[in-house]
């Protein structure tokens, strides 16, 4: 396993991250023998940062997460997220507050290594977002707080929502990490996209990211399973995704991950898997790639895949045609 710096934080991550999410399901839908045994070897394997969040199983992942850390006592990064109500904003810091409680008894922790808002972020509030005011004056305060109170290491962001509020956040350089949507479906967070591209333009957000050394963890690298070019879903899987930032439904961004499959038939990788895998660290601003697995055979599979090490330059130029290809279907 391969090691990178999380931005300023100093944290070395493994390059391959343990995803807790619903999307894979294993940390909430496992059998708890599946569950230690997979963690247990992923340890074996190197990685180091596992991330979940109250979201995931409604608390499941965390308790699951919780008891697999207490049985196999292994020297790892835990993040965990919040996701705010629609309260105002002198309301921000007490939720924030509780909602960690909250995680850290799920998890059986005194304190988390990482703590990110789950919300989206916009230029002005609405709804469930909270606005770039909103992170500035009360939320990354208040997380500065707890890193203070000893409760959590670092703080950051899910880098979801109005790209141009992505980018102020992250130029005003006011938080550590931040989590972005980054994959051959959607490489807007580090490439220039053709015209007429079907996807939210990132706007190279990981540009910004680097300039102020805010360690990015990828998310949605396999467009939640799309960029395995098949619609079947794994038992533990979650049955139905919402994409995010790309195709309104899942089987369409299937049938555009199928036009990238020349990667794989030029040699590039051996499956569109891999490929997707080994593209995400072709960005040196890119700390850590999530995953979701569904199975140990899939952890296998991804930390094979990931110590082949990012993809070649001329895999990468290959790119931008296969790219230009998705915006004229």
């Amino acid at each position: 396993m391969d090691y990178r710096t999380l931005g300023r934080t100093g944290l070395r991550v493994g390059v391959l991250g343990f995803g807790c999410g619903n999307v894979g399901g294993l940390l909430v839908r496992g059998t708890p023998a599946e569950q230690e045994r997979s963690v247990a070897r992923a340890v074996d394997l190197g990685l180091n940062y596992f991330d979940t969040a109250p979201l995931y199983g409604d608390g499941q992942s965390e308790t699951n997460l919780g008891r697999v850390l207490r049985a196999l006592r292994p020297r790892v990064y835990v993040g965990t997220k919040f996701r705010v109500p629609d309260v105002p904003a002198a309301e921000l810091p007490s939720a924030i507050a509780r909602s960690l409680d909250e995680s850290l008894a799920r998890l059986g922790l005194e304190r988390v290594d990482l703590l990110q808002c789950h919300n989206l972020v916009t230029r002005e509030r609405m709804g469930r977002s909270v606005s770039v005011k909103d992170m500035r004056d009360a939320i990354v305060p208040a997380l500065i707080r707890l890193v203070e109170a000893g409760k959590i290491g670092f703080y950051g962001m899910t880098a979801l929502g109005e790209t141009a509020a992505l980018h102020e956040v992250l130029d005003a350089g006011i938080v550590q990490t931040a989590q972005v949507c980054f994959n051959l479906l959607n490489p807007s967070a580090a490439h220039a996209l053709p015209p007429r591209f079907p996807a939210q333009d990132f706007g190279r957000l990981l540009d910004h990211a680097a300039r102020r050394r805010t360690g990015v963890i990828v998310i949605r690298v396999l467009a939640a399973g799309a960029l395995s070019g098949s619609e079947a879903r794994h038992p533990i899987a979650v049955p139905t995704v919402d994409p995010i930032a790309s195709a309104p439904e899942y089987a369409e961004d299937v049938r555009r991950a199928r036009l990238l499959e020349a990667l794989v038939k030029d040699g590039h990788a051996d499956s569109l898997v891999e490929a997707s895998l080994r593209f995400a660290l072709t960005s040196p601003a890119v700390s850590t790639v999530l995953l979701g697995y569904s199975s140990l055979e899939h952890l296998e599979y991804a930390a094979a895949s990931i110590a082949k090490g990012p993809l070649s330059a001329e895999a990468v130029g290959r790119l931008p045609a296969l790219w230009a290809t998705l915006a004229e279907r």
